[in-house]
């Protein structure tokens, strides 16, 4: 497929934050861009305030005439879509060229250099940095995120389309569709058991993506994994490594050894040892690149984040807000060790919502375990995102394996009152669904307070 015969493209799933990256991408490259999502969101006013043409309803009769031109439209539909929707279905059944989100990407970035990022944690961290590294350097580069870049306030950097750096996402096997020239794989945790059916079969996926990267490319990968690559690691014996960690004013300072050097004295503001890896893979792969690290010293230094990415939204003597995207348990661990080196004497009361009842059936020791760690604890309800319930499958069930005195299973609707009971200094929204929407209402409740 030549995407430059291509004049009109229409989104199933446009709110999405890989869809709406790539809606972006289309719009800025003069095509027509149109699409549907159920929900509006601040992501959809975005798009919209581009032009980008957006409904909220699951009908054919909603799509403007001109995308119906099957000869100059491409539909790109996102795997959570329902296998039955409608628009979806039409399109498939009348001949239209139907492509996922990541075989689109794979159009995309087939012809540039392109530097992918893959693991079950810290992709879009990883990719945030990367990106924003490369752009400071003044790299020609495209960068598609799959979060809101504090530096941009944009999920998409647009530079020049000779570079690209890009998450690889293991959901759905959508990272098969990249051929890399550089990648990485920070983590092969299990997850997704819906789709892989067991740990063998993501571990697998992992090393198939390995295999796709291009001849005379370069794997790195995080030390301690089973795969053969450039290594990185914080304070070991890897070929990349931090090392002399300190913490100045909430800042970290320390060096990076290098095959071939010493960098002394870099500068990073983003809290947690998982956050420093996510730094070092970024750098490593610059410099493999070629950035000169003079320039990328100041990047790193400059890089502010992602948000829901341990984003802080209440910061006072009295009171500290952070909400954080964390819905895995070891995300949900990496973010308490986080906040336990900031704040060692302060009392933590974290508000969870899990995500996916499979992922909640497949882990729910796991996330008990992880839970248990926090001083207090407020539980909402699943979100089913995709899924339909599963028997037995409840926050309650969660709940009670949760070893903590101070738990507690709420709605959204008492989840302000209970906050208000708690007599914690810090305050941690953690989870993937809608718990974003209820950041909002926190943060103006009790900023008023404090």
């Amino acid at each position: 497929m030549n995407l430059n015969n291509i004049h009109n493209v229409y989104f199933i799933g446009i709110g999405g934050i890989g869809m709406s990256a790539l809606a972006r991408y289309f719009h800025a490259n003069k095509k027509q861009v149109a699409g549907y999502d159920k929900t509006q969101t601040e992501i959809t006013d975005g798009l919209e305030g581009l032009g980008i043409q957006i409904h909220f309803e699951e009908a054919v009769e909603s799509i403007d005439t001109d995308f119906l031109n099957k000869n100059k439209t491409l539909i790109v539909y996102t795997p959570a879509i329902p296998i039955a929707h409608k628009e979806l279905n039409y399109f498939k059944n009348n001949g239209y060229q139907v492509i996922k989100r990541s075989q689109a990407l794979g159009l995309i970035t087939e012809n540039t250099y392109c530097l992918a990022i893959a693991g079950t944690h810290g992709k879009t961290t990883t990719t945030s940095i990367l990106g924003h590294l490369m752009n400071e350097c003044h790299v020609p580069v495209t960068a598609f995120l799959g979060g809101v870049s504090e530096n941009y306030n944009s999920n998409l950097i647009l530079n020049g389309t000779e570079v690209s750096v890009v998450e690889a996402d293991e959901f759905d096997r959508s990272f098969l569709t990249l051929s890399p020239d550089l990648a990485c794989i920070t983590s092969m945790d299990a997850d997704h058991l819906d789709i892989y059916g067991d740990a063998s079969e993501l571990k697998k996926s992992f090393e198939d993506f390995s295999k796709k990267i291009k001849p005379n490319g370069t794997l790195f990968v995080k030390n301690g994994l089973p795969l053969h690559g450039i290594t990185y690691g914080i304070e070991d014996d890897s070929d990349y490594t931090i090392q002399n960690i300190k913490i100045e004013n909430g800042t970290y300072v320390f060096d990076v050894k290098t095959p071939k050097t010493i960098f002394k004295k870099l500068q990073f503001n983003l809290p947690g040892r998982h956050n420093l890896s996510n730094a070092l893979i970024a750098l490593a792969m610059a410099v493999e690149y070629g950035c000169p690290i003079e320039e990328l010293g100041k990047a790193l230094a400059s890089y502010k984040g992602v948000k829901r990415r341990f984003t802080y939204h209440i910061k006072t003597e009295n009171l500290v807000f952070i909400d954080d995207y964390a819905h895995h348990p070891e995300e949900i661990n990496a973010v308490h060790q986080a906040v336990r080196e900031m704040y060692p004497n302060k009392k933590v009361l974290a508000v969870f919502q899990p995500h996916l009842y499979s992922r909640t059936r497949d882990f729910i020791d796991d996330f008990a375990k992880s839970l248990s760690q926090f001083d207090e604890l407020l539980l909402l309800d699943i979100y089913p995102a995709r899924e339909l319930p599963i028997e037995g499958v409840t926050s309650k069930w969660l709940l009670g394996k949760i070893n903590n005195k101070n738990k507690k299973l709420v709605s959204k609707k008492e989840l302000l009152s209970q906050i208000h009971r708690s007599n914690s200094q810090i305050i941690l929204t953690i989870g993937a669904g809608d718990i974003g929407e209820e950041v909002k209402h926190i943060k103006k409740e009790f900023s008023i307070e404090n």
